[in-house]
């Protein structure tokens, strides 16, 4: 295999080294990776006519009506004895349609349509594959490739429903340009309301949508929409992989809410995944053909200690097919712009980053430990993706720092756009947990924030879901706690703890958004402040709705502050889409003073000073510019607009001097009040974006 790793040449391999030289060390690892992912595209050319036709499994396993109304089954059950199909049809008759056992562990059966030629199978009925094992046991299976499960309100189990309407929904408007600063906003529809019970799809397309555009995010990232049994599984133990949740309403209804988003220009990204799959068997892939492997490893390996899921074998050619043919499956058939991939660090090592912490030595992530079929599962998935979507977005959640994760294939890399900065969340929450004001670190912050790898994108957060959920609070509560239960109210002073907790949610927010990332993410209802936590309804709580729900009716309150919050959420998206910084290149950090608790950058020609001094503030403050010329406010944290006290007059003009000061070029004198963030902006410079 050696000689043939020397042979092997990664098209752009220098590129990468460029940006990391000391990477070359690893060039046998990179060489074997892009050598594993040739011979698969190699593979799928001589097996199936290249990985167009592979990706469109869909149109050939589960059901499919043929246009003389004959319905043909396919299913993959390489353990199985004999499959039949049941359901209303057939008066549930368990031994009236055999499948025909076909080579590879494929099964097949094809329904006439009935004497009025209308298909055998009407839409919305019910539908069972019986497995019969070589054991001599009979299971009740719901298709792999069901594309619709429902479950009735007193039953626990989902049953695959034969989705195949009249007239579907046709997508009006096209997929908008792939955004060069991406704004994302996370959510999850089935909490997308003040109500106390799950949400629909329709309720997001009309009543969040607009709050979405507003606020000038241009992408969304919906959580729990691949089908989960166990609501409480915040979408994470996945059953049914094709079907969209059926508990917010149609596939019909989700298309028209990607439709509309798109109408807005807003694209769409699935939360998708492919790390793991739910333990059930009735209504899960688990023991599908009656083994304990099939689309899984056999255990240990195939099973999750932490997460008590089932694994992929992503070595398998019908696991392949079933995973890649997935990901194209939502991209064309509800529109979805792309993915954030889950549980990244999981697929890349055999310990599944389970009681390990990784330091950032490059010897972490090659060798034995590093487990090469999921791996190249990856860059084939992004390999795919981004040659028949050039559009596609692709983000990955991984803590372990992999190099080269989100470098292009051709390079040796894994291929995603983007990773999420998951280190700059949890330095927030300790910082809010374990320090006092006056001893926050302005270095470590900065540090935190920019400790990223060159040439690769993050997607910057303060918090995400992760954050919400019980156990943990939102950023507002942490810094707000009971408070905000009794002293919001705009018509009264504010609290010391009300003030501190408003004007630090936005100099976090904007700190977040300035310095952390080529991206930018929030989650639903955390940009207006939302109190308390999140937890879904499940035994422990009495299945209570009332922390699974957003509560956008307190945004609609006019004389509560949460509608502050959210006003500097929206003017702070709006300025990035002006100025452009999330596109641009890193900052330039020209002061992070410990004593006087100030951070001064700048960043696509862009001033950004931050003073989280409890108390001090600054006349006549000396900061660094490298662009000469008049600068003028652009946001400022201290408006009354968005509670803050109104301490700087907006008209002001700011013109620097020839002085170079903390590495800049120019410098210029301002005055920072304290706990205040301002965005200046040159008013001589032409900000084309």
């Amino acid at each position: 295999m050696a000689d043939r790793e020397d042979n092997i040449s990664i098209p752009e391999f220098s590129c990468l080294l460029q940006t990391d030289p000391l990477l070359r060390k690893y060039e046998q690892d990179f060489k074997r990776r892009y050598e594993l992912l040739k011979k698969q595209l190699f593979l799928l050319e001589e097996a199936e006519g290249g990985f167009d036709n592979f990706t469109r499994s869909y149109r050939t396993f589960g059901v499919q009506r043929h246009s003389d109304n004959s319905l043909f089954f396919k299913e993959w059950a390489p353990a199985a004895e004999a499959l039949f199909l049941t359901g209303d049809f057939n008066g549930w008759d368990k031994f009236s349609h055999p499948y025909t056992k076909k080579e590879f562990g494929k099964w097949e059966l094809i329904l006439p349509p009935k004497h009025d030629n209308s298909p055998a199978v009407d839409h919305n009925t019910k539908l069972k594959v019986v497995v019969h094992t070589k054991e001599g046991e009979r299971f009740y299976r719901i298709s792999p490739w069901a594309k619709y499960v429902t479950r009735e309100e007193k039953s626990v189990i989902y049953d695959w429903v034969h989705w195949d309407p009249p007239q579907p929904y046709l997508h009006i408007h096209p997929r908008p340009k792939k955004p060069s600063s991406l704004r994302i906003y996370e959510a999850h529809v089935g909490i997308a309301s003040p109500e106390p019970k799950i949400a629909s799809y329709t309720n997001f397309t009309y009543n969040v949508l607009p709050r979405i555009k507003d606020l000038g995010y241009n992408c969304i990232q919906l959580m729990a929409v691949m089908e989960h049994a166990y609501y409480a599984s915040f979408g994470y133990q996945i059953t049914s992989f094709f079907a969209a949740s059926s508990r917010y309403g149609t596939p019909d209804e989700l298309k028209q809410l990607i439709d509309v988003a798109h109408s807005m220009g807003i694209v769409v990204l699935l939360d998708v995944v492919h790390s793991h799959a739910s333990k059930n068997t009735e209504d899960g892939l688990n023991h599908f053909d009656g083994s304990d492997s099939c689309f899984f490893h056999s255990p240990p390996r195939g099973e999750h200690l932490l997460w008590d899921s089932r694994l992929f074998n992503y070595s398998s050619w019908e696991v392949l097919r079933f995973l890649l043919s997935n990901l194209r499956w939502w991209m064309e058939e509800y529109r979805f712009d792309g993915f954030r991939f889950d549980g990244v660090t999981s697929m890349l090592y055999h310990h599944h980053g389970i009681g390990t912490s990784f330091s950032g030595d490059y010897n972490e992530y090659f060798g034995l430990h590093v487990d090469e079929d999921s791996l190249v599962y990856l860059m084939l998935a992004n390999h795919i993706l981004h040659t028949l979507y050039p559009d596609c977005i692709t983000i990955a959640e991984d803590v372990s720092g992999m190099p080269a994760l989100c470098r292009k294939v051709e390079e040796g890399g894994l291929g995603f756009d983007y990773r999420l900065a998951m280190a700059i969340p949890d330095k927030w929450i300790q910082i809010l947990k374990e320090l006092k004001d006056e001893d926050w670190n302005m270095g470590d912050i900065v540090h935190t924030l920019t400790n990223r790898r060159y040439g690769e994108k993050c997607i910057a957060y303060a918090e995400s879901h992760d954050q919400a959920l019980v156990g943990d609070k939102t950023l507002a509560f942490w810094l707000m706690d009971k408070e905000m239960y009794t002293n919001m109210s705009s018509l009264i002073p504010m609290s010391s703890i009300i003030d501190r907790g408003m004007q630090l949610h936005k100099m976090i927010r904007l700190l977040t958004h300035g310095l952390g990332g080529e991206g930018y993410l929030n989650f639903i209802g955390n940009e207006f402040g939302h109190p308390e936590w999140l937890d879904f309804p499940r035994e422990g709580n009495n299945q209570s709705y009332h922390y699974a729900r957003r509560q956008f009716n307190l945004l609609d309150m006019d004389h509560l502050r949460y509608s502050q919050l959210n006003a500097f959420d929206r003017d702070m998206n709006r300025t990035e889409d002006k100025y452009g910084w999330l596109a641009a290149p890193p900052a330039f950090i020209s002061a992070k003073h410990e004593g006087d608790k100030v951070i001064v950058f700048d960043r696509a020609n862009v001033l950004f000073i931050f003073n989280f001094h409890p108390n001090n503030s600054f006349q006549s403050y000396r900061v660094g510019v490298e662009a000469p010329g008049k600068y003028k406010i652009k946001l400022d944290s201290d408006e009354t607009l968005y509670g803050g006290h109104g301490r700087l007059d907006h008209n002001t003009e700011f013109f620097t001097e020839a002085q170079p000061f903390n590495g800049r070029s120019n410098s210029m004198l301002v005055y920072i009040p304290c706990r205040t963030a301002i965005v200046l902006a040159n008013e001589e410079i032409d900000y084309c974006y």
